[in-house]
């Protein structure tokens, strides 16, 4: 591990796996880079000296000491088609060891061409690299596991999409980039040590309680399931969309990932989408779990040449595995959904009284967020105008008086449980289209108010409204 002025302290594990794993590939410099966001909080969390930053750095012109610069392969199914994938255009600057001992990488988005690019220029947008950074750090706010985003350079050169576009490069931060696809590639196109060397050091890196442990494998196994069960009730508490659920973009560490077509619903329905390419509704916000037990499935096949060298053995104990993931699900989602209704204890008929909740939001046309932030201040809105709403409030009152903790504590327990703001689709969208004419101050505003959604202040008032009714529907795009 080298430190040097600006705070970097590499110690680059993945480059010590066999090599069919990655590529080593420098970033390819740009014209003129720019520094026209660095997450300061970030930098200091991560041991990184704020005023010695660079933008040739996070640009890619300059690598930092200690770095071993390379694209990561992987495989993924895409929209249900399996393909071989790779780092096409992110480069893995490598794993900054931090303050407080974690293990942290730290990756270039849109440095240029790697073997991975099929065809691609390695680049990306400014739009799309914002828009990245405004949804992870909100995520991160809300308390959400997800990669996050140390800075956007502009590169001072144009790309070239549906239109023109300012280039940029995003500096993400991950807990790691292993994906399922990472171990798809390796069941695939490796041998059968290339996969237990992969899932040897997913192991040390994010599971290390079952380092020791002869069922380590069939753990990991069941430590992915369970994070992602975690993760993807998180997402549904918010509204979240994630927009392309590919294999290649779920986590072994459990974080979110690849914010490209994603989105927060405003009205409450389940066949909410807003992904242009999505055009059957796979990745809907009301399939997120489905797809998230199909993709761990995906995980499980992978990891049968280790699970029991038995195959139908190995089998059965996968499929015991993956059976517990509907009840994980369940279990984190009806329990944060109790938070958000201001219920500390269990009762068999919480299901009921949620899903009622639901049903009428749907059939009203509710919006999600607001629907209950105002349970939580005891605000009126249009639903709670409407037939049915009195009786549920009456059930819920009741649910309410049959616990021991007070009226405080519940309204105290919402006000912890339900964001008064999110990303608003029509915000983020306002605050990119100033930034990439070069006004900033949109963004930074935007930012400064979703760093702390559960404040309830009067400020956030302004950036709680839906956005206004349109003729055409919201739609958002793969370009990040």
């Amino acid at each position: 591990m080298t430190t040097n002025e600006s705070g970097w302290n590499f110690d680059n594990s993945y480059a010590r796996l066999p090599n069919i794993f990655f590529s080593l590939q420098n970033p390819t410099p740009v014209k003129e880079p720019k520094m026209v966001i660095f997450n300061k909080k970030l930098a200091k969390k991560l041991g990184l000296h704020s005023d010695e930053m660079k933008a040739e750095l996070l640009a890619g012109n300059e690598i930092p000491e200690g770095g071993t610069p390379l694209a990561q392969a992987y495989a993924g199914h895409q929209f249900g088609h399996f393909n071989m994938l790779g780092d096409g255009r992110a480069i893995l600057l490598g794993e900054q060891i931090t303050p407080d001992g974690n293990r942290i990488d730290i990756q270039l988005k849109g440095p240029g061409r790697t073997p991975y690019s099929r065809g691609g220029d390695g680049r990306a947008g400014l739009g799309p690299m914002l828009r990245e950074y405004i949804i992870s750090e909100a995520m991160h706010a809300l308390g959400i596991p997800t990669t996050r985003s140390l800075a956007v350079v502009t590169t001072g050169e144009q790309i070239i999409r549906e239109t023109m576009q300012p280039g940029a490069i995003l500096t993400r931060v991950a807990s790691s980039h292993l994906r399922v696809g990472t171990f798809q590639f390796a069941a695939n196109w490796g041998k059968k040590d290339n996969l237990q060397n992969l899932a040897d050091y997913a192991i040390k890196r994010h599971y290390p309680e079952i380092e020791g442990e002869n069922d380590r494998y069939v753990q990991l196994l069941k430590g992915v399931i369970k994070r992602q069960a975690e993760l993807i009730a998180k997402w549904q508490m918010v509204g979240f969309i994630h927009g392309v659920m590919n294999t290649d973009n779920m986590t072994i560490s459990g974080e979110t990932i690849d914010y490209g077509p994603c989105a927060f619903m405003d009205t409450y329905d389940p066949a909410t989408v807003f992904s242009s390419i999505d055009r059957e509704g796979r990745y809907a916000y009301g399939n997120q779990p489905y797809i998230g037990g199909w993709n761990l499935s995906r995980f499980a096949e992978a990891l049968l040449p280790l699970l029991h060298d038995d195959e139908d053995q190995a089998v059965k104990l996968a499929e015991e595995a993956l059976s517990e993931f509907p009840e994980l699900f369940e279990t984190a989602f009806i329990n944060g959904m109790r938070a958000k209704l201001g219920i500390f204890n269990t009762e068999k008929e919480d299901k009921t009284l949620i899903s009622e909740l639901l049903n009428l939001m749907q059939k009203h046309k509710a919006d999600f967020t607001n629907t209950f932030r105002a349970l939580t201040s005891n605000q009126e809105t249009d639903l709670f105008k409407e037939e049915g709403f009195t009786n549920w409030h009456e059930k819920w009152q009741a649910r309410l008086s049959r616990q021991e903790e007070s009226k405080e504590a519940s309204q105290q327990l919402m006000l912890d449980s339900n964001p008064a703001i999110i990303p608003r689709n029509h915000k983020v969208e306002e605050a990119l289209e100033a930034a990439v004419k070069g006004d900033f101050t949109v963004m930074e505003n935007l930012l400064q108010v979703l760093a702390d959604p559960y404040a309830h202040t009067q400020e956030q008032t302004e950036f709680c409204k839906p956005a206004p009714p349109s003729a055409k529907p919201y739609r958002t795009f793969c370009g990040t």
